[in-house]
């Protein structure tokens, strides 16, 4: 392979063709469920957690009528177990933000679209979004200087051209590259996102799920990888695998926190988010097998499904951005 042979770009280029370009890994029919397990089809107890975020939401905004915004939808699982779990007379505006199509079957009280809605009041939520917005890589080279790294449609990679601009700053205030040969994903297009998303509410509350990193505790050569078919591969940017990289959730919110006032952020793990929400994985009483055995296997079942939700080394270290964002009559707890 040579200069001539292969087609070089940075990795937020290639990323953007693979994963939603045309033929692209995210929209195909099989969507992301038939390559990788999220909280959403580990368990429905997640669906049931976010249902009742939803209903304090709603309930901190004095309203019975309530947006629920799924950002980064896959095929509509979240939003369509969220429906089915929120409360008897809290009123549900649905909207799946997704770029592949609108999946047949999907409940009509679901608006489908590539954009998230403006000027609503309820919840934004997006869980495991922000890993697969595009991101250039940056690598230091021999003096110490962060260049973009390239990388051609085999995976190959080469150093390119020394980081400038806004990618320069963002890389000095989020990721210093210190030594030679250590790695970063420059997260601005992320945290730019996430702001857009956040100015989308006009009051409520907006929720950023994803593996993340805060400064301080940058892995020294990056996150970058790649899955196919429920395993971990190497990220090759040829459309048949999905590529994906931790978030460094603290850029995204101070980004959030400079959109449209957004303020009260918190950064929780999973384990403690889903907690404050109900979920436990304690065993049921011993004797509940003796007085109501059905109930008893039914709710060690549930035990067993809230344990993957929160176990540390899994599910349970997902870190959830909490941002508030006040508006006329919104009351939060």
């Amino acid at each position: 392979m040579n200069d001539e042979t292969c087609q070089w770009r940075g990795w937020r280029a290639a990323c953007e063709a693979a994963l939603y370009g045309p033929g692209g890994f995210y929209l195909r029919p099989e969507g992301p469920a038939g390559h990788f397990r999220t909280s959403v089809h580990a368990s429905p107890l997640f669906a049931g957690a976010v249902a009742r975020l939803l209903a304090s939401v709603a309930e901190e905004l004095g309203t019975d009528e309530v947006a629920l915004i799924d950002m980064g939808a896959g095929r509509g699982e979240l939003v369509t177990g969220v429906l089915a779990a929120a409360p008897a007379g809290l009123r549900v505006r649905a909207y799946a933000v997704e770029r592949a199509a609108r999946p047949e079957g999907l409940d009509p009280r679901v608006t489908w679209s590539a954009e998230p809605p403006s000027g609503v009041r309820g919840l934004l939520f997006a869980n495991e979004w922000l890993d697969n917005v595009p991101v250039d890589v940056a690598q230091a080279d021999e003096s110490g200087t962060p260049r973009y790294v390239e990388v051609a449609p085999d995976g190959s990679e080469r150093l390119g051209a020394p980081v400038a601009g806004a990618d320069a700053a963002w890389l000095a205030r989020w990721w210093p590259l210190r030594e030679p040969g250590e790695r970063a994903e420059i997260g601005r297009p992320r945290d730019e996102a996430w702001a857009g998303a956040v100015s989308s509410l006009s009051a409520g509350l907006a929720v950023a799920v994803d593996y993340a990193h805060v400064a301080g505790a940058r892995p020294p050569f990056g996150t970058l990888t790649g899955f196919r078919g429920g395993r971990e591969v190497p990220p090759v940017p040829d459309g048949t695998c999905d590529i994906t990289a931790h978030v460094a959730l603290d850029a995204c919110a101070a980004a959030g926190a400079g959109a449209a006032g957004a303020g009260g952020t918190e950064l929780v793990a999973q384990r403690e988010a889903l907690a404050r929400l109900g979920v436990s994985g304690g065993r049921p009483p011993l004797e509940t097998a003796r007085t109501d055995p059905a109930g008893y296997v039914r709710a060690l079942a549930r035990a067993g499904e809230a344990a993957e939700l929160t176990a540390r080394g899994g599910l349970g270290d997902f870190t959830w951005l909490l941002q508030r964002v006040p508006g006329e009559g919104y009351c939060p707890a």
